[in-house]
């Protein structure tokens, strides 16, 4: 692969991280007015978190010479979040799919960015085994499975 080429697939998979991000800030706004008080710290320390990697992705994608990608003022939730329950699935949910963008940017970097790539995987996987109760195999790489094209489900905004 060319630099040029590499460079490219790195600008790609930075935004869609970065697309991911606003996902999730988004829909921590959610979790957390419907989460049920006892894990509200929770998803008040996700959604800061996210801020945080949303912001570094921002300075990323300019570092590559491109222009990010602004938050849409809203985003469809994959499904109805009435309750605890819903908000426990959805928090699950923003980090498989987090994952899996940090996976693609972890395949498509180098260096100090793909290091934190990984960090933001695992925290990412981490994240989503708390919510979930439980951990999957190889997070991250669940979703690439179903997604048509090979890029991950989770590399995209949540529908």
């Amino acid at each position: 692969m060319t630099e040029q080429r590499a460079e490219a697939a790195e600008l790609t998979a930075l935004r869609a991280a970065l697309a991911a991000e606003h996902a999730a800030v988004y829909g921590y706004g959610v979790v957390g007015g419907r989460v049920h008080e006892d894990r509200r710290d929770e998803a008040r320390t996700a959604y800061e978190a996210h801020r945080a990697r949303r912001d570094e992705l921002v300075r990323a994608v300019r570092d590559l010479g491109g222009e990010p990608e602004a938050a849409a003022p809203a985003y469809a939730l994959p499904f109805p979040v009435a309750d605890t329950a819903g908000a426990v699935r959805l928090a699950a949910r923003l980090e498989d799919g987090l994952a899996g963008a940090y996976a693609d940017l972890v395949r498509a970097s180098g260096g100090a960015r793909r290091r934190a790539a990984v960090d933001a995987l695992r925290e990412a996987a981490v994240r989503a085994a708390r919510w979930r109760g439980g951990s999957v195999a190889f997070p991250g790489l669940a979703e690439r499975a179903a997604a048509p094209g090979g890029a991950s489900a989770a590399s995209r905004a949540p529908r």
